[in-house]
């Protein structure tokens, strides 16, 4: 344990633990799910695929070890605190080596910290993975306001307003003087609201989604044709989010009471937003990572809260990042993947955005990189330390 957690009694040990009772009326009304009616030939171009959610949901009654899946979260050294009003969670894993940086990594939705276990360790201790100990980070992995194990906020707070309270996890309650801040999704935004609010202390960021826009719009034939496919893209995303930026309660009494409605309302995003070919959710995704991320929306009774960052982000005005043109002026290194359902600018329009330090155009993955390719963005991530550590 860090000198800053073991010094702020405010800072409290977590783990998780779902009551008996609370897991065998989950799996009981998943068994008991009333199937309907769905034309055959509709694969998933209708939404989730029911052969599959029917295949997902036998094991989910028959095979899926919540048990197991909650000693893995509870392996990770968890806290939390009181931040700005909000009962903060956070993973902390103090990195190894004399001068560790502090990272902080920043999940969205339809996620949750577990989308970070693969990364939590090597990037903390490099060393056990044939790596140097100069390479490593005190790995700080909150989950967001309303999501998962933190409490919520007192209405909905998009990226800008949680942007600010991760900050004050960071500097007031932890007591770094500065950090680098990671993020996908949700977390890009976040990330990216940190730079351009909370610099100097957020010194620099990695994102591997690009969710913000300039104000002047595309300024090249290049750019033009990037926002005319992104645009034709989002027709058939745009529901869900459509939902959630307006009426996100209305949704929440139907999937707060099904368990299999969870599911499906967020398999569909691990599966159309993933790098796979032929609807082969399995082939970037295993039923057991799949079943812990739905089981920690529904555990936790977060699919309301969590959905609230939409309408928050609708608040606070878009996608905009600044009216007047300004950018994050902290060094940004920017994670591109192939598959990203987010269509990645032209860089010349994200160098208007951001201050763009390194770009990596990765060779595969898509949205959900951390869980998708974990090597590939972990080494990216510490490439572009190196160019901050010197």
């Amino acid at each position: 344990m860090s000198d800053c957690i073991s010094s702020n009694p405010q800072v409290t040990p977590f783990r998780f633990h779902v009551p008996d009772e609370t897991l065998n009326s989950i799996k009981e009304r998943v068994a008991n799910y009333p199937w309907h009616e769905m034309p055959d030939d509709g694969g998933w171009d209708y939404g989730t695929n029911m052969d599959y959610l029917k295949e997902l949901c036998a094991y989910w009654v028959d095979g899926f070890d919540w048990r197991t899946q909650e000693a893995k979260i509870n392996s990770f050294s968890q806290f939390r605190a009181p931040v700005d009003g909000i009962d903060m969670h956070f993973i902390h894993e103090q990195g190894s080596g004399s001068n560790p940086m502090p990272l902080m990594i920043s999940h969205g939705w339809p996620g949750s910290v577990a989308e970070f276990y693969e990364l939590i360790e090597p990037l903390a201790h490099p060393e056990r993975f044939g790596g140097d100990t100069e390479d490593a980070f005190t790995v700080i992995a909150p989950s967001l306001p309303g999501f998962g194990f933190s409490g919520r906020p007192p209405r909905p707070y998009g990226p800008r307003k949680m942007a600010g309270v991760i900050n004050s996890l960071m500097t007031d309650t932890l007591g770094f003087d500065s950090y680098l801040a990671q993020g996908g999704d949700w977390g890009g935004a976040v990330c990216s609201w940190l730079g351009y609010d909370h610099a100097p202390a957020c010194s620099a960021i990695h994102i591997n989604v690009l969710t913000m826009r300039h104000p002047d719009g595309p300024q090249t034939p290049e750019e033009t044709a990037w926002e005319a496919q992104f645009d034709h893209d989002q027709i058939m995303q745009n529901g869900y989010r459509t939902q959630q930026a307006t009426r996100p309660q209305t949704l929440s009494y139907a999937m707060m009471d099904s368990p299999v409605g969870i599911a499906a309302w967020l398999v569909e995003k691990f599966n159309s937003w993933s790098d796979v070919e032929d609807n082969d959710i399995e082939a970037a995704h295993s039923k057991d990572e799949l079943l812990t991320n739905i089981m920690i929306y529904i555990t936790t009774r977060t699919f309301n809260s969590a959905s609230w960052i939409y309408y928050g982000r609708r608040e606070e005005g878009g996608r905009i990042l600044s009216p007047e043109g300004r950018r994050v002026e902290v060094p940004t290194g920017c994670a591109v993947f192939p598959a990203e359902m987010l269509n990645w600018p032209p860089r010349s329009y994200a160098d208007r955005i951001y201050n763009i330090r390194q770009w990596t155009e990765m060779p595969r993955g898509g949205h959900f990189a951390a869980m998708e390719e974990p090597k590939l963005l972990l080494e990216d991530i510490r490439k572009f330390a190196r160019t901050l550590r010197s």
